[in-house]
């Protein structure tokens, strides 16, 4: 790992977000139909900027498609939005929300 990924796990642990156990989520068919039919519970459409996230959720930035987990979501964790075909790694914003940073 590079430093700033070493710096960024450090301040999840800081804050203690890696020490309780990760939330579980039971995900719902949301009739997202633009991946394979077996992943459409993991995507659903974003609602626009009034549309709230769960810990469970993050907004693509590429293709503005949310990502769904069947576990909550923490700063450094990694998800592919099968959409668009790209790599993200979940960062927290200065606002404290959820958001995903492209890898590639």
């Amino acid at each position: 790992m590079n430093g700033d990924a070493d710096s960024k796990l450090a301040g999840a642990a800081a804050d203690g977000e890696t020490s309780k156990p990760r939330q579980r989520f039971v995900l719902e068919e949301t009739g997202f139909d633009e991946v394979p039919e077996k992943y459409r519970k993991y995507y659903r459409k974003w609602k626009g900027p009034s549309d709230d996230l769960g810990p469970n959720e993050v907004l693509c930035p590429v293709c503005k498609v949310v990502i769904r987990s069947t576990r909550e979501l923490r700063p450094g964790d990694r998800v592919y939005c099968m959409a668009c075909f790209t790599r993200f790694t979940v960062t927290r914003s200065e606002l404290g929300a959820l958001e995903a940073t492209i890898e590639y």
